[in-house]
């Protein structure tokens, strides 16, 4: 049996990226693309030059006062972010990562509710800077753009300034001391302005965190990353860290539709996303397939693979090289997380002979609790815990199935001024995930569901939503759904297991060309009575169905806002 990899341990970030510095200085860590028409030039950032020039901006915020202050920080996923955080958490600046996609007035209460000083701002989110301002609702100390920006500060210039002060002997920044235990990231979680909750996290979380999945996943100094996951979201930040402590190359997307050219671009083989963009890439390429009319061929040889693995005998990169070569060619590891993953795609990820593991966290635990690699796998399970938290399910019912509670170095201080949020998740040192699961046998862990999402019947049996939409969000003609009870119009006590469905245009008309809503209907609630209804007990069928074109209302992390679409749903319902 395999063992975790011997991996050195840091307390701090700084000491992690002084480390790779040392390890691999000529490594690429960020590749910037400058496009200017059609033409791009690319530019490579080496692991000596990054920290050099987190210590140039950083001598520069010291020299402007900003020792100890509270820098946010907003924009896409670029090098000026990795350098502004990366800069803030060197220095002991509380750094506040936030959300570019705010609507204005969750914005401007991040920046007053984290008493933030300074915001480092990308200038494609111009208007939004300059609405708060005219606003003049918070005193920001400093405005400064990640690009040369009239009328603003911006970074390049100040990292300039920074290296001449370096030069000129002023090392106060290169010598700030950690306190690994304090905050220095403040964090919120999505939701809206008056839910979200920000999490206090420390230098120890993230970098305990770095450490215990560095034991057991396989990235390597050769790999090439695309850094696709929000960096203001801990699961993309941390991810960044945990690259950066690998001597990993890391470049970046330029939208979504751009992936696959993106993929094959950089060379990129290691993906880390959330389970709708890993879904959609894994569907993209059985469409190809299908297109070539080769899924009897592609499934025979699936086949093949398999039982010669039972031998030992690996033949799937060769077998399905033209797959890979769809995935850019060098695709060998797919890491998927935020939500729960389809076990049909992790295998067929796996089948294809690329490695894919699902892994399980929370803002709260900085964020990994449990994963999946190549020491502990078993499709549709989250794994086993880090080997530094430990693990417990509490209040359990009859099937084994309770609440997720943890304790462990990745467990937030607390809510930022919010003792009665923190008091309600962290006792006794465990912190109460609000996630149901259960333990099999060989100590994997399965995730059921939210507690907050639970469906109770009158007859006291229970559904869990999630294991529903999975089933539903098979079927070809549907983009997403949400599995919920409806309070029946005869008894209200009763509850109707119904599900909103939001249909696939493309595909529908790919299939059946220009047919009526109602013919629609009709088509996918069928799909839903066979595909659906057939494969659960009685109690789990699902028996009112509502179908829309448009998209589910979401938090910018792209979950479900279940309550607000409920309550839309039974206002519409006059219920």
């Amino acid at each position: 049996m395999k063992k975790p990899r011997e991996v050195q341990e840091f307390s701090n970030i700084k000491d992690i990226i002084y480390n790779s510095a040392e390890k691999y200085p000529d490594n690429i860590s960020f590749i910037i693309k400058h496009q200017e028409g059609k033409n791009k030039t690319y530019e490579n950032i080496t692991y000596k030059t990054l920290l050099e020039q987190i210590n140039f901006l950083g001598t520069k915020l010291y020299e402007m006062g900003l020792k100890s202050k509270r820098i946010a920080v907003l924009g896409r996923n670029r090098y000026e972010w990795a350098l502004g955080h990366l800069t803030n958490l060197l220095g002991g600046i509380v750094s506040v990562p936030l959300d570019k996609d705010l609507q204005i007035e969750e914005l401007e209460s991040s920046l007053i509710r984290s008493k933030t000083d300074v915001i480092i701002f990308d200038e494609k989110y111009i208007e939004k800077i300059e609405e708060i301002k005219k606003r003049n609702n918070i005193s920001l100390k400093e405005y400064i753009c990640m690009s040369k920006l009239e009328g603003y500060k911006d970074i390049h210039t100040l990292k300039e300034e920074g290296k001449k002060l370096l030069e000129q002997g002023n090392n106060e920044y290169k010598n700030a001391q950690i306190n690994e235990n304090e905050m220095n990231i403040l964090l919120f979680t999505s939701g809206t302005t008056s839910k979200s909750k920000a999490v206090m996290l420390s230098h120890k979380n993230i970098a305990s965190n770095v450490y215990a999945m560095q034991r057991v996943e396989g990235i390597y100094e050769t790999d090439s990353n695309l850094a696709f996951l929000p960096f203001h979201h801990i699961f993309g930040s941390t991810c960044m860290i945990m690259m950066l402590a690998c001597g990993v190359k890391t470049s970046f997307p330029d939208g979504l539709r751009y992936v696959a050219q993106n993929l094959k671009e950089y060379e990129v083989s290691v993906f880390v996303g959330v389970p709708l963009l890993v879904e959609a890439i894994y569907y993209k390429v059985l469409k190809e397939i299908e297109k070539q009319g080769k899924t009897k061929l592609i499934k025979k040889a699936i086949k093949i693979s398999n039982i010669l693995l039972k031998f030992h005998i690996d033949i799937r990169r060769k077998l399905f090289k033209q797959i890979i070569e769809n995935l850019g060619g060098k695709m060998r590891f797919v890491i998927s997380g935020g939500a729960p993953l389809d076990p049909k795609i992790e295998k067929g990820f796996i089948d294809m002979g690329i490695q894919m593991v699902q892994g399980y966290g929370l803002t709260e635990t900085a964020p990994v609790i449990a994963a999946e690699s190549d020491l502990f796998t078993k499709i549709g399970s989250i794994g086993k815990p880090m080997e530094n938290v430990t693990l417990e399910i509490v209040n359990k019912d009859q099937e084994g199935i309770g609440e997720i509670r943890v304790k462990g170095p990745n467990v937030m201080l607390g809510y930022y001024e919010n003792e009665e949020e923190t008091n309600k998740v962290l006792k006794d040192g465990w912190f109460y995930t609000g996630d149901l699961g259960y333990i099999d046998n060989n100590g994997y862990i399965f995730l059921t569901g939210r507690e907050k999402n639970l469906i109770v019947l009158k007859n006291g049996k229970k559904i869990f939503p999630e294991e529903i939409e999975t089933l539903v969000n098979r079927i070809d003609l549907i983009e997403e759904c949400m599995v919920f009870g409806l309070p029946d119009e005869k008894d209200k006590n009763d509850i109707k297991l119904s599900v909103k469905v939001v249909f696939n245009k493309d595909e529908v008309k790919e299939q059946y060309g220009d047919i009526s809503f109602e013919e629609i209907r009709n088509i996918i609630w069928n799909r839903i009575k066979n595909d659906v209804n057939t494969t659960v007990p009685r109690y789990k069928h699902i028996i009112n169905m509502i179908l829309t074109d448009k998209e589910l209302i979401k938090t910018t992390t792209k979950k479900v806002k279940r309550n607000e679409e409920i309550k839309e749903i039974l206002k519409q319902n006059k219920l």
